[in-house]
């Protein structure tokens, strides 16, 4: 199995604050990673600077053999192969849902109205949202507009998704809707590095686990092994504070 990410050495501040302390951290193809830590533990900007989003103080990020982190990279173009799912949902509330879908590949791709029409179409029809087509964001309910957020940037076909808190701003009986649409993903090969706070979902779904404690990864392993027996003393306080709010 070739990786399709590798991160080196990794360190971000902001100000005098160091959120990554130096994050190591491979992605195989088609695994699933999820990113598991406290709020404020890095695991939001580390999926930034994946996308290029925030630039990186120190180290390097590989992407399919090529170094992304370089000073000569056209940083549009390695963006459209990472396809980026925040929490808030970010859909243009002027466009209905098949022209935010289509607006990226048409722009950024070039592809023809009716081609992205049919990638659209396609997308809306796997994740049962068909009759959604023509509505407009402010018609749909939460976990509806994450759905489509997702097909937006499936629409692009990217060759890694990285998703950030994806179900925090649902309410929880939006969740499962949502967290289908990632199982089917996962269940289709798609790389994807996922920062969560479902824990029952990360596992469930991912290949391994890394739990984020002050900007370092302080444990990886299998699900099995980060949520059954856990050798770090803080990744242990972490998950019984979560056992005990009834959320694993």
């Amino acid at each position: 199995m070739s990786d399709a990410l590798s991160l080196e050495g990794i360190r971000k501040s902001f100000g005098k604050l160091e959120v990554l302390r130096g994050i190591d951290l491979t992605l195989a193809e088609h695994e699933v990673v999820c990113l598991i830590g406290a709020s404020g533990s890095g695991k939001s900007t580390l999926l930034r600077c994946v996308n290029l989003l925030e630039p990186i103080d120190a180290g390097r990020i590989i992407l399919h053999g090529e170094e992304i982190t370089g000073r000569a990279v056209d940083v549009n173009r390695v963006r459209r192969g990472i396809g980026i799912v925040f929490q808030s949902f970010n859909l243009f509330p002027h466009m209905s849902v098949v022209r935010n879908i289509t607006l990226g590949p048409r722009k950024a791709l070039g592809l023809s109205k009716a081609d992205a029409d049919a990638r659209a179409d396609e997308l809306l029809g796997r994740f049962g949202l068909s009759d959604k087509r023509d509505d407009f964001p402010d018609r749909l309910s939460g976990g509806q507009q994450q759905r489509v957020a997702i097909v937006r940037a499936l629409a692009m076909q990217p060759e890694l998704m990285l998703l950030d808190e994806v179900t925090s701003a649902l309410d929880p009986e939006l969740v499962a809707e949502v967290l289908d649409v990632i199982r089917e993903l996962a269940g289709g090969g798609m790389t994807m590095l996922i920062a969560t706070h479902e824990m029952s979902f990360a596992r469930d779904v991912a290949h391994r686990v890394c739990f984020l404690d002050a900007g370092v990864i302080l444990e990886e392993g299998t699900p099995a092994e980060i949520f059954g027996s856990p050798r770090q003393p803080r990744t242990q306080q972490f998950l019984q504070r979560i056992v005990q709010a009834g959320r694993l």
